[in-house]
């Protein structure tokens, strides 16, 4: 199976956390299904072109977290996460991404009025683009 991850090597996040995030938010979000096989931890390293450890940190600390599950010579899948857990994953990268927003504000000297400005600007953009 192809997993849709994109490394940006110019960025200054970690390479594993990178994939973390983007398997995290695929699993989540549904776009990759419960009980998918991934591919394994060499056949995801190459497609990466990065190291093995890597993989296998990510698929650790996901599987530690209930969203992946491995099967002893079989492979590793996506687990069944229930609809609230679902709900609380998506709503804790929403924070926080939304906490590194504000802190790039406070760090520019952008005032809180103008930040909801801008964020219910933006959020009208997102969900009522113009037709």
């Amino acid at each position: 199976m192809w997993v849709p991850i994109q490394i940006n090597e110019n960025s200054a996040e970690p390479l594993y956390h990178q994939i973390e995030t983007q398997l995290r938010t695929l699993i989540v979000s549904e776009q990759i299904s419960e009980n998918t096989l991934l591919p394994s931890i060499r056949e995801l390293a190459a497609s990466l072109n990065c190291s093995v450890i890597t993989i296998r940190r990510v698929y650790q600390d996901l599987e530690g977290e209930g969203l992946l599950r491995t099967r002893q010579g079989t492979g590793t899948f996506v687990a069944t996460v229930d609809q609230v857990e679902r709900n609380e994953y998506r709503r804790a990268v929403v924070q926080e991404a939304m906490e590194a927003a504000v802190n790039v504000g406070l760090s520019v000297q952008y005032g809180k009025e103008d930040m909801t400005s801008l964020f219910l600007e933006v959020l009208k953009q997102k969900y009522e683009p113009e037709a």
